[in-house]
């Protein structure tokens, strides 16, 4: 039976454990970071299914229902339940669920692996959108002071007080992104209460009083004693303030504070038809790693 609301803390576990055995055989994660804080959200605009085998789960989708005219879904299958129908079905009652909600659907395959592939091609889904996973080795970073524009100024997040400040600024600078636009002060605070979360990793820069551009860097914890990557996990430039070289600014703001904090990778994800994110990107030095892909049905 499909589920609302938060999911119980049992089935919650169920699902990070079918995510991390989904990764082990794959290699990437088969969920993004906002369903796994949506399984425990009370006010998320989510539906979850679970397909139950013997006492764990065989298989797991959420259904984004926050969306005006569109859902999107990810889902995964256990690696031992697979080639049993478990994704069809998975899939038939997402896309059933859009269909009655008059909604177009479009489903994530995170690393666009084989099984996805497969599943996508047999349904009659095709790519309509691509993420790109980019790298760039910090190794013997030499760290160089960077100068913003006059009349700029950068400082570190304060949590509490700028929490709605951000927000109304992501939301201008990712106005057309069907995910990031969305987030909401609530979200914020999600984020700011996982374990890898640090202030002092997340940047504001004012013009004045004007809040114009920010830049979150993320390290996950838990990487053990190799090297570690680290993520500029969100850069974002209000409208108006575009042009004037802070995103690039923030860039190596970002790289300079992984790699004084000891991180061997950083990481980063853009649309692929973000062409000025990606020459920015590429102009730093970062090359393309994986695509992760989103599927919608042609026929």
């Amino acid at each position: 039976m499909p589920l609302t609301g938060p999911l119980p803390p049992e089935d919650a576990e169920a699902v990070l454990r079918l995510a991390r055995a989904a990764e082990h055989v794959d290699g990437v994660a088969p969920l993004s970071e906002q369903p796994l804080l949506w399984l425990r959200d009370a006010s998320a605009p989510v539906e979850h299914l679970l397909v139950r085998a013997a006492d764990d789960l065989a298989g797991y989708a959420q259904l984004d229902l926050g969306g005006t005219t569109s859902a999107s879904a990810e889902l995964v299958v256990h690696p031992f339940a697979r080639r049993h129908g478990v994704g069809r079905a998975l899939l038939a009652h997402v896309r059933d669920v859009a269909d009655r909600e008059g909604r177009e659907l479009a489903v994530w395959a995170h690393g666009d692996v084989p099984a996805a592939q497969g599943l996508a091609a047999a349904e009659g889904y095709s790519v309509v959108r691509e993420l790109l996973r980019m790298e760039l080795d910090l190794t013997d970073r030499t760290l160089v002071p960077v100068d913003l524009a006059e009349g700029l100024t950068l400082r570190t997040f304060r949590p509490g007080d700028d929490d709605e400040a951000w927000v109304a600024l992501n939301a201008r600078a990712f106005a057309d992104h069907p995910e990031q636009g969305r987030l909401t002060v609530a979200d914020l605070r999600a984020r700011t209460a996982e374990d890898w979360f640090d202030p002092e990793a997340f940047f504001l820069v004012h013009r004045g009083d004007a809040l114009v551009g920010s830049l979150w860097v993320k390290v996950p914890t838990g990487q053990g004693d190799g090297p570690r990557t680290g993520e500029i996990y969100a850069v974002g430039i209000d409208p108006d303030a575009q042009g004037q070289g802070i995103g690039s600014a923030l860039t190596r703001v970002a790289l300079d504070h992984l790699a004084r904090t000891g991180v061997g990778t950083a990481e980063l994800y853009t649309e692929a038809d973000n062409t000025a994110a990606v020459r920015t990107y590429t102009a730093a030095g970062f090359t393309v790693a994986a695509t992760d892909v989103q599927y919608s049905r042609t026929s």
